[in-house]
């Protein structure tokens, strides 16, 4: 184990054993704020559309990116019990249809924005381990390339309409919530890094 050549052979088994424990914690502790509790100030100007739209189209290139030439192994591998990186990858191609509802929802002025399953069950039960990586990538760059095209169908003007989010319980403008998605990708981008790069 990559720990002993730091632990001085006359250390007792026992004692080895509980500070190698305490080395695998502090590598398996992710650094990525926990999503559900972040804060969100929609304070910025509608016209900061363009560069949140950009961001969007290159998530599954970062995906992508990061992903490449990584083994099954490291694909699938999951700690603590948590999603693996695949398993992030499938959550991103999960969520693309409620994005795409919520914009649909600026476009029918509804009072709320469509909910979501904070559970995340689908992802749970979907069991995207057992999935071709590639295949979940393609549905997901095609997911997302039909969100954006509707988005460029809309007029400038709807961009600054303002409807509740129903977790945050606050009025979110359309441009707020291609910012929430654009957030939410690189939460999950930060965290598949993370798994990809754990030390062997």
């Amino acid at each position: 184990m990559w720990l002993r050549q730091f632990v001085s052979p006359q250390v007792p088994p026992r004692i080895f054993i509980l500070v190698s424990a305490i080395g695998l914690a502090a590598e398996s502790m992710s650094e990525v704020p926990i999503w559900f509790e972040r804060k969100f100030e929609f304070s910025f100007p509608v016209e900061l559309r363009p560069n949140l739209l950009a961001r969007l189209r290159g998530t599954p290139a970062r995906v992508e990116e990061v992903l490449r030439g990584r083994s099954q192994e490291i694909l699938i591998r999951k700690t603590e019990g948590k999603w693996s990186a695949q398993e992030h990858v499938g959550h991103l191609l999960d969520l693309e249809p409620l994005w795409l509802a919520r914009v649909n929802d600026y476009v029918a002025a509804s009072e709320q924005l469509a909910v979501t399953d904070l559970q995340n069950r689908k992802t749970d039960e979907a069991n995207y381990n057992a999935h071709v990586l590639e295949q979940i990538l393609a549905e997901f760059r095609t997911a997302r390339a039909k969100l954006l095209k509707r988005v460029d169908e809309l007029e400038a003007s709807l961009f600054a309409r303002a409807i509740l989010h129903p977790r945050l319980k606050t009025p979110m403008r359309l441009v707020d919530h291609l910012y929430f998605v654009a957030e939410h990708d690189d939460h999950h981008l930060a965290r598949i890094w993370e798994l990809v790069n754990i030390p062997e």
